[in-house]
Order: structure tokens, then sequence, then C-alpha cells
């Protein structure tokens, strides 16, 4: 919940506690974003200087050159490939919102990035947006009544749900656009026959990072909504919230598929092989600012504050995940001296958007040595008074 501000009238003797929540500003689609000073917005100015410091300081090890960063990143991998479209990064960027208004900014916050694991968070929405609109029904129903092609046959694979898909703890098997589910992030025992030939575990379960998984979810939710799903987000989202025109969802060179005889690209959950989403700092902040204010944008109610609670709820496989947002939890990965109430998006090569309703704030940094997050989410949070 969002921090109140009281006020206290003495009326007849009688004192009366009157209390709102703080009123929450919505940059326009045009024109200049306000700002605040980190004083007022109740930050030490000093110190939050030290954390955008420590951003800078603290880029990324891997290439500018993303795709040599991918191919290094994921070379354990049998069979890898870029499939989709990769971008050469910039540098260290980020923003820092307080009740919306910006409180420090640093680097090309308007540079259109790739952002990877990031757009997990933005494809979760467009399952809830689909969930709102009564496109599918209940989360727990099996996503193969929905889904009739046989990507979801068979004993094990019928099984799956849309829960399941979301909190990537189906453990799906097969094959989609040429990746096969055991191919992605193999454990480090064992060989292919071992992998190929496990012990598959009930869907539910185990928590298995995995973006064949991933993209089987948007691939469904294309078979749901039978429009693309960049269609989607910007229709229902990013054009309500005056994001740019600049962004792009991609999918990969082979996943077009026939949709009502129309050729459609079923876009990826990430940049693992090319593709994913690419965005701006800025936009990644509208997005974050719209999860910190309940799903609504200016009074205009663009999802119900019911899917953020069901998105942040701790998944049975395992608590520090939900609906693909990350949790900070003691029980999962854990951010020391940072609230346990926050929730964030996170992408390969240090992208982040943390979202924390309680105290009215929205952190977005790009290209940060992800082991360092935890160490400046602490810095920013230590600046708070």
């Amino acid at each position: 919940m969002k921090q109140q501000l009281c006020t206290f009238i003495l009326l007849l003797g009688i004192s009366i506690v009157y209390c709102q929540s703080p009123s929450t500003y919505f940059p326009p689609r045009s024109g200049e974003w306000a700002t605040v000073e980190p004083e007022v917005a109740g930050f030490d100015a000093a110190l939050l200087q030290q954390a955008v410091d420590f951003a800078t300081e603290n880029e990324y090890s891997g290439s500018r050159d993303l795709r040599q960063a991918i191919l290094r990143g994921f070379q354990r991998e049998p069979f890898h490939q870029i499939l989709g479209p990769t971008k050469k990064r910039g540098g260290p960027a980020g923003m820092i919102l307080k009740g919306g208004k910006i409180v420090v900014q640093w680097g090309d916050t308007k540079r259109v990035d790739m952002t990877f694991s990031v757009t997990k968070s933005y494809l979760s929405t467009v399952a809830g947006l689909a969930l709102a609109g009564g496109l599918i029904q209940d989360l727990e129903e099996p996503v193969g009544k929905y889904v009739w092609d046989g990507s979801f046959d068979g004993a094990h694979n019928s099984k799956i749900t849309w829960d399941h898909l979301l909190t990537q703890s189906s453990d799906w098997t097969g094959q989609l656009w040429g990746g096969y589910d055991w191919a992605d992030r193999p454990p480090r025992e064992g060989d292919i026959d071992d992998w190929k030939l496990r012990e598959l575990n009930e869907p539910g379960t185990v928590f298995e990072y995995n973006d064949v998984r991933v993209n089987l979810l948007a691939y469904s939710l294309l078979q749901v909504w039978r429009k693309p799903l960049p269609m989607i987000l910007k229709e229902h989202i990013m054009d309500p919230i005056g994001a740019s025109t600049t962004w792009r969802w991609y999918g990969y060179e082979n996943s077009f598929v026939n949709v009502d005889g129309i050729q459609m690209q079923s876009v990826s959950g990430g940049g693992h092989s090319g593709g994913g989403l690419f965005i701006n700092t800025e936009d990644h902040a509208r997005f974050g600012l719209l999860f910190e204010n309940r799903g609504k944008w200016d009074g205009q109610e663009l999802f119900p504050a019911e899917w953020i609670d069901a998105a942040t709820t701790p998944s049975a496989a395992f608590p520090g995940y939900g609906y693909m947002w990350w949790l900070n939890r003691q029980d999962g990965r854990y951010w020391e001296g940072v609230p346990e109430g926050i929730y964030y998006a996170a992408g390969f090569g240090g992208n982040y958007i943390v979202v924390d309703e309680a105290n009215d704030l929205v952190i977005v940094t790009r290209w940060l040595e992800p082991s360092q997050m935890g160490t400046f989410a602490k810095m920013v949070y230590d600046s708070l008074r």
C-alpha cells in the first residue's frame, strides 16, 4: 500500500485525522517529465548520488556487441543459435521515480536497447489482460483446452496449466522454433543423452528458468488473442501510458505462424536467441509506474489490481518468483537491506525494473553488472530517509 498523508484538524475540541494517499504524477506523452529534488522526495542527495555513481561505475562486464555477449553467455547450450535481431547496446542508464516524478536519472534514457528477460514481465501482463478480458477463463485450466494443435498432447504436457507456464514450473517437454526444452540452460551434470532422457517433474512442482517454455507461453497467447502480441501490448498498455513509438517486440526468423489466414510472428520472451523487447529506459519507467499505481494510469484502469496481487504471489515451486516477476524474499533471491515487499523484472546484462508500492518508488537501471544490483538497491534505500 502507498504511504498516506495525514492532516490533523481540531474542530469543536474534537481531534479529527484526515488521511489520503499522495497523488501520483503521470508523465504526459510529450513534453518534459516533471522532476523533484532528492531532498523534497525524501532522499539524502549525497547518498543517492553515491548510488548513481556506483551504477555508472559498475557497467555490465560483457561486450557491448550483444550478439557476442549472447554467444559467450550461453555457450554451454548445445545447438544454440541466434534467430532474432540483436543490437549493440549503450552504456549504463537509469531513472528513479518518486510519486511518478524523476528524482534522478543517468545515461541516455531515450536510447532503445535490448532488455532480454525483462520482456517476460511484459509477456505476463499480456496474459493478465487475456484473463481480465475473459479470453482465458481460469489460470488453473490446462492450456491444451485453448491450444489444440498438439503442443500440449501427451500424458505429461496435457496437465500443464497457464499458471505453470507463468511460474516457469511446467517442465513442458518438446521443441519450438528449433529449440528443445532440454537444451535450454542444461544442468551442469551429465550430457545430452542424460538431459533428453531425464525423468519429468510433475507440473507445478519444480521451478526451472527456460526460454523455450516462455516462448511457448507467447505462442499460446497468440493463439488466444489471434493478433500479434506487440499490437495487444501497444493498444492496451503502451499507448495509454504514453510510451514512445520507438519500442519493438521481436520473435525469430522462423517463428511465423498462420492465424486466421494471416502470417503472424510469435514473439520471444527474451533475447536469449535474439529478439524480445527493444525499448528505452523512459518507457520502462512508465511501465513500472503503471504497476506501482496498481494498474491505473491517471484514473484509467488498464488492468485490475488483482492481477498484480496474483503476479506477485510467491509460487509453490519457488517462493522468489511469481508470474514472471521476481520477489525480494529471504527464501528466494534476496537483496540484503532492501524491503521484502518490492518486486522486479530482471534481464540479462543487468536490466531491471524495481517496483515499490509502499514507498511510491520505481527504479529502472540498464547495463549494471548483475552481481552488483543488490548493492546498488541497498544504496538507494540507504539514501531514503
